[in-house]
């Protein structure tokens, strides 16, 4: 099993920034990519950045040029620098972590992220 905890939401103002960071625990060493998944209000989730053991990245459209995912193997952690927040990127983000085989897919608990207007 995998545990994962995410930090680092909170409100912000448009054009601000914010550093959500999610923390992995427990059998680490059978994680593959990382990656952000977004809830806004009243909508699906929908896949915000991903990023694999070896570093390759993959973003939404809707974020590319503003967001940066990266990853510290050391403290098996993976970050998400948000830039430019819209009051559109509201929503819950949830960090996920998938297993080596694509046996499973592991979740946080979601963090709270406001952009006001």
């Amino acid at each position: 099993q995998v545990q994962l905890v995410e930090s680092g939401g909170g409100l912000v103002q448009t054009g601000g920034s914010l550093r959500l960071s999610c923390a992995a625990s427990g059998s680490i060493f059978s994680i593959s990519a990382m990656g952000w998944y977004r809830q806004p209000p009243g909508k699906q989730r929908e896949l915000v950045a991903t990023i694999t053991s070896g570093g390759s990245t993959n973003y939404a459209d809707s974020v590319k040029g503003r967001f940066t995912i990266s990853r510290d193997n050391a403290k098996n952690t993976v970050y998400l620098q948000m830039n430019s927040l819209k009051p559109d990127d509201t929503a819950v983000y949830y960090c996920y972590a998938d297993r080596y085989d694509g046996r499973n897919r592991y979740w946080g608990q979601g963090t709270q992220v406001t952009v006001s207007a």
